[in-house]
């Protein structure tokens, strides 16, 4: 599953009195800031860290000949897998833009029945890993494959991502500004695109950043729906003895694709900035009656749930009921869970302490040096994980004489690489909500830097980095490509013995599995819808973004 400062809703920055001009420019002008050498430097390992991967992959492509490479790429299947994933990607975001702001706007502007039970219905969804909704309907009607399954299936995985940044947009976002808007004679529906839309832009184009990404990197949902990208074939060659030069060159591809999104979201983003004229009173913004479109509203979210969420569980809970009996050689369940969480969890807390000061660099030191330091940790999250999984294991094996190779160490660190934009939504969120004057007072009061830290910014960044945790273990529990190359002999997960059961045709004893990762993810999904319902309450005196 932002883009970067998309998660996080515009915030309160209208001017003060003049006499008491305060905020980060007029406190730099007073009190010259030192450079936070401290951000700078644990920003730079981080960063350093993620670029791993794409280190493997050029130092692989240089020994094998950068002619070999081209020539390996320079196929008429490269070509076919470059429009194949382009037009997944662009398909699937447009849907899940529209899906998104439709579905925000619904629950956060209008008066919408049962408002908050819908804020969750909606994000729950993310609970359930793609593969196990390709599984869901793969398994029930042999029409949903190829490129139109692979549309459904995605679209109704990930839609959430832009949901999430858009609702909590909308509802930090200046009323005063469509007021404006009316009274100057705009209809409501050109309100609505200009004003409203407008202001949200920067969250959608996160939102769809997020989702691009994350189509670039999938394995399993296209597998099982036989439909060819430039993953499911990366992961062919590196199965294939000799092919390793073709599966770098396709990885590097996939690399520049995702460039290619991350410029174009930084373009379509610009220098756009908004503020709420309200700085320190949080005016509640109006919500728009439905009248007669209350019934057809209501249908229409619940047949998204019942597609999105009740076809992939119902699916599950049939195949478990009337499955075969048959059994596989595979860890229990109870252990397959323990170590899925138990995984998942570390790699939830490393990923949200190494986002901490990018955030915060990002945030409270802005420079355009530092912000590209902040979107180049965004790239890793369009490498498939099979990629992430084969550099780490060629740096242990090259440099560090084979240490903590297929052990749990070595696929906690792979969980909180490919996850690490994920916990940088949060924290980023989190940090950009806690008004940095009061950092600045604490300050000028003489307190110490790491003081004003820990008594001053934790307290207030705490809800993101519990976002942040959550939406990496959710992520983690349901890994799959990097999981099967790099978990511990005679350790499985739950991802691993749900897609052993699903490769043999055992659908009753995948079934459980599937269930299992659910039900574990659906606790931090419910925690995310909760959280960014909530945002607003929180964001007072925050800077824009």
């Amino acid at each position: 599953m932002t883009a970067p400062a998309a998660a996080a809703p515009t915030a309160p920055t209208a001017p003060a009195a003049p006499a008491r001009s305060t905020g980060p420019a007029a406190s730099a002008g007073r009190h010259p800031r030192r450079r936070p050498l401290g951000l700078l430097a644990a920003s730079s390992v981080v960063a350093l860290v993620l670029a791993l991967p794409l280190v493997f992959l050029i130092v692989e492509a240089i020994g094998a000949n950068a002619g070999t490479v081209l020539a390996e790429v320079d196929r008429p299947l490269t070509a076919q897998l470059l429009w194949n994933t382009v037009r997944l990607t662009v398909v699937v975001s447009a849907l899940c833009a529209v899906i998104g702001v439709g579905t925000a706007w619904l629950v956060e502007r209008t008066d919408l029945p049962g408002r908050r039970v819908w804020a969750v219905l909606l994000v729950v969804p993310l609970a359930i890993p793609d593969f196990v909704v390709s599984f869901g309907w793969a398994s029930i009607s042999n029409d949903v494959s190829g490129f139109r399954g692979a549309v459904l299936v995605m679209t109704l995985a990930i839609y959430p991502l832009v949901y999430l940044p858009v609702a909590a947009n909308l509802r930090n976002a200046d009323p005063a500004l469509e007021e404006v808007a009316r009274s100057l004679g705009l209809g409501r529906a050109r309100t609505w695109w200009r004003v409203t839309v407008g202001q949200a832009r920067v969250a959608i184009l996160g939102g769809c950043l997020l989702v691009a990404l994350v189509i670039l990197a999938e394995y399993g949902a296209f597998e099982i729906l036989g439909y060819q990208t430039f993953t499911t074939e990366i992961f062919t060659e590196f199965d294939l003895p000799f092919s390793v030069p073709t599966a770098c060159g396709l990885s590097l591809v996939l690399v520049v694709l995702g460039l290619v999104v991350l410029a174009g979201e930084g373009l379509g983003r610009g220098r756009h900035r908004v503020s709420r004229s309200d700085r320190l009173a949080q005016r509640a913004t109006g919500r728009h009656p439905l009248g007669r479109w209350k019934v057809p509203a209501l249908l229409g979210l619940s047949a998204l749930v019942a597609l999105a969420l009740g076809v992939p569980v119902a699916s599950a809970v049939y195949w478990w009921a009337t499955g075969t009996q048959g059994v596989l050689q595979g860890a229990s369940i109870l252990n397959a869970t323990w170590h899925t969480a138990l995984y998942s969890g570390c790699a939830a807390a490393i990923s949200t302490l190494m986002a901490l000061p990018v955030a915060l660099l990002a945030i409270r030191h802005r420079s355009r040096a530092r912000a590209m330091l902040e979107r180049s940790t965004y790239l890793v999250l369009a490498m498939p994980g099979l990629v992430i999984a084969l550099s780490l294991a060629y740096f242990s094996e090259n440099y560090a004489g084979g240490l903590w190779y297929q052990t749990a160490p070595m696929l906690v660190a792979a969980y909180a690489i490919m996850f690490f934009p994920l916990a940088l939504v949060g924290v980023r969120a989190s940090v950009a909500q806690a008004p940095p004057q009061l950092e600045e007072a604490a300050r000028s009061l003489g307190t110490k830097r790491l003081a004003v830290f820990w008594r001053v910014t934790r307290p207030l960044v705490t809800p993101g980095l519990a976002a942040a945790f959550c939406l990496v273990f959710l992520s983690a529990v349901t890994e799959l490509t990097a999981t099967l190359i790099l978990h511990p002999t005679g350790v499985e997960t739950l991802a691993t013995q749900f897609w052993l059961y699903q490769q043999n045709l055992a659908y009753g004893q995948a079934a459980p599995f599937a269930l299992l990762m659910i039900a574990i993810a659906a606790v931090p999904s419910y925690v995310l819808g909760r959280y960014f319902d909530r945002l607003p309450s929180r964001a007072r005196g925050r800077p824009g973004t």
